[in-house]
């Protein structure tokens, strides 16, 4: 595939902003975000360039070629799915893409974009996009519109939207960091000294950790909670400070050229967003070696080599095990987990116990960490 200049991250910018507004438009005078709040179509169309052009933060040049990246990943999965009459991807085919690209990239399950059993709604319903009602009512607007009069979005329109996306979940990642500073005593004015920047960061993965859970403002307590994790944790605290360090150093390596060696090295807020976002993309892939030695946990209990464990094993661990499998019929039936169809009783399938949502961590308000799908990787290699 041929590249692009910066002047098809526009291009993308002008298509969608055109595509959402005059869906919008044409739907009402105003139209509805969460809630009972209505929006004016001028408001929408704000918010939504606002969300578009922080796309472009980094400049054109770096905004053209995370788009052209984001196309490279999807494109072939676009041009598998089926199309309207229109030759644009309908609205079934956007949750399905959408999907495919968090869960396989980042390791994300998108609230709204679930698989089957990771909720009880029906999980066709374009207007179940929640992670979006908040920061983008216009996407979820147009999404319904597109539902309604299948329209149906384009490859660029696709690009676009999975871009404006994934940069609102990264600005849930700064809420957590200025809370990180504030509990470490820190704001975000001043310039951290390494040994800082660091402590900063392992308070940013131990809240990000905990999800919704994360208490944000008392940091006598989370001084004292990160203090007790530190001594007690033994090697979950290793891996913590193992991946903040590693993306440290990979930032500082990036950008060694600009950087004075005769200086102590000091990181601006702006630093530490750049290390939180790389950080964020790439967590999903690294607490993944976890679902593998999981998944290697329930093979070793797999007798035939079926993919499926006895139901009386999978319960039977003992107390040596690291892993222990506690979850109930009931829900190992909702994820596609429980067969009964196996002679000798029943059995739990690993494969579909794996994608299950008691396996995901870091519940956040928009998405989770969870294991990462080998067989939509299988999947994509399909549709190449």
């Amino acid at each position: 595939m041929a590249k692009a200049g910066g002047n098809k991250s526009i291009a993308y910018l002008a298509a969608l902003s055109f595509f959402m507004f005059s869906s919008a438009v044409s739907a009402s005078p105003s139209v509805r975000g969460a809630g009972d709040s209505r929006i004016s179509a001028e408001k929408i169309q704000s918010r939504l360039n606002e969300a578009l052009a922080s796309v472009m933060r980094g400049g054109e040049d770096a905004g053209a070629k995370h788009l052209e990246t984001i196309e490279a990943h999807i494109w072939q999965t676009y041009q598998a799915l089926p199309k309207n009459d229109l030759g644009r991807l309908p609205p079934k085919g956007v949750r399905y893409l959408v999907h495919n690209y968090f869960a396989r990239e980042h390791g994300w399950v998108i609230k709204g974009l679930e698989p089957l059993g990771h909720q009880n709604a029906n999980v066709s319903a374009v207007h179940d996009l929640s992670v979006l009602q908040d920061k983008a009512p216009a996407l979820v607007e147009s999404l319904l519109e597109a539902r309604r009069a299948d329209h149906g979005l384009s490859l660029s329109d696709m690009v676009a939207m999975v871009a404006a996306l994934e940069r609102l979940i990264l600005d849930e990642s700064l809420t957590i960091l200025e809370a990180a500073y504030s509990l470490n005593l820190l704001t975000p004015e001043e310039p951290l000294i390494e040994d800082d920047l660091h402590s900063v960061l392992q308070s940013y993965l131990l809240l990000f950790k905990q999800g919704l859970k994360a208490n944000l403002v008392d940091g006598a307590k989370h001084r004292q909670w990160k203090s007790f994790v530190a001594n007690r944790a033994g090697q979950g605290w290793r891996q913590i400070v193992d991946f903040e360090s590693d993306a440290v150093k990979n930032y500082d390596f990036a950008k060694n050229h600009k950087s004075n060696p005769f200086e102590k090295p000091s990181y601006t807020f702006q630093d530490a967003s750049q290390i939180v976002e790389g950080m964020a993309h790439s967590y999903g892939k690294w607490q993944n070696q976890e679902c593998h030695e999981m998944k290697d946990a329930l093979m070793s209990m797999d007798p035939d080599g079926t993919g499926r464990v006895p139901l009386s094993r999978f319960y039977g661990t003992s107390q040596t095990d690291i892993y222990h499998f506690t979850e109930g019929k009931e829900y190992l039936s909702q994820v596609g987990a429980y067969d009964e169809s196996a002679a000798g009783g029943p059995r739990v399938r690993i494969a579909n116990y794996m994608l299950g949502p008691s396996n995901c961590i870091a519940s956040s308000t928009y998405y989770s960490i969870c294991c990462i799908s080998e067989c939509e990787s299988l999947l994509n290699q399909l549709e190449a």
